[in-house]
């Protein structure tokens, strides 16, 4: 007969199983939709470097597909069996580093959206990546993959992400260096002094950031009436509420403020915020973040929203 542990632990492992098939399933649909999207918003979109113009070295590093041969250092190739990549300081100061929060919380979709929370992440996740490749700029993903240059980069990054372990809350950024960029793309649903309190390290780094929060629009207008049992996915709590129309207003007022509170802080230490609910179009909030990338400031880049 099993044990409790031995039960807990084949449940634990089902789920994780689960969500990896499911993760399968996602990614190469998103990867076909935000294909869709960088096609319709490429025509405005301008690198944001000129390739040629770094002088000064910074790395060595190991080629990828995709890249230009004419970048590798053949003698420095020469002393063992791989092929390496010298990189300039001032192409690498301009990798971009993308990630999508893809916690059980970004599963959610309402009755009043398309699409889910998650799969609006990972879009914009690999539109960006397919626009910003085309560009000719670096991407990478924190904990998935190492920053490359090659115009497949999203369908790089999309196997990737296929294949990367489940993880919850924001990634580890240790292994980012200079003055990068990083876009984080997420529902950012905690308090909002615990979210600074995981990103203002970021900034501190030097990291120049870029938050996108995805809503579900039942999230923000808290449609319920009468009996509702509200069940949080990451922790598996419920809550019953026998009138849940007369928690409306209060819950209205508490979510504002929060996102307020950290667009607030966040521009006040020089990040952008882009707010995308998930019944409006995906190509907005792209549009917005590649300004916000560009140096720009879109009025639409506050809310995305109605």
């Amino acid at each position: 007969m099993a044990s409790i542990g031995q039960i807990v632990e084949q449940t634990s492992s089902s789920e994780v199983l689960k969500r990896a098939r499911q993760r399968a399933v996602l990614v190469p649909d998103c990867m076909v939709e935000a294909k869709r999207i960088a096609n319709t918003v490429i025509a405005g979109w301008h690198g944001r470097r000129k390739r040629g113009i770094g002088e000064n070295f910074w790395q060595f590093r190991p080629y990828s597909d995709g890249e230009s041969f004419a970048r590798i250092d053949w003698r420095r190739s020469a002393r063992d069996d791989h092929t390496y990549i010298r990189d300039r300081e001032w192409e690498a100061a301009h990798t971009v580093w993308l990630w999508a929060d893809m916690s059980p919380s970004m599963m959610y979709k309402s009755s009043f959206a398309s699409v889910s929370k998650e799969s609006r992440a990972v879009v914009l996740m690999l539109a960006l990546a397919e626009i910003l490749a085309r560009s000719g700029e670096r991407i990478g993903c924190p904990g998935i993959m190492e920053p490359i240059s090659a115009r497949n980069a999203a369908e790089r990054l999309a196997t990737a992400i296929m294949h990367a372990p489940l993880t919850s809350g924001l990634p580890d950024t240790r292994m980012i260096r200079g003055a990068s960029d990083i876009v984080l793309i997420g529902d950012f649903l905690d308090d909002a002094d615990r979210v600074m309190e995981r990103i203002t390290p970021l900034a501190r780094r030097g990291l120049r950031g870029h938050v996108v929060e995805i809503a579900d629009p039942a999230e923000e207008t808290f449609p319920y009436t009468g009996r509702t049992e509200f069940t949080d996915p990451e922790t598996g709590e419920k809550l019953v509420s026998g009138r849940a129309e007369s928690l409306g207003d209060d819950y209205r007022r508490a979510y504002i403020a929060r996102r307020d509170s950290i667009s607030d802080q966040l521009r006040r230490m020089g990040w952008s915020f882009v707010h995308n609910r998930t019944d409006r179009l995906a190509s907005e909030a792209l549009v917005a973040i590649h300004m916000h990338l560009s140096g720009m400031t879109p009025a639409v880049a506050r809310s995305t929203g109605p």
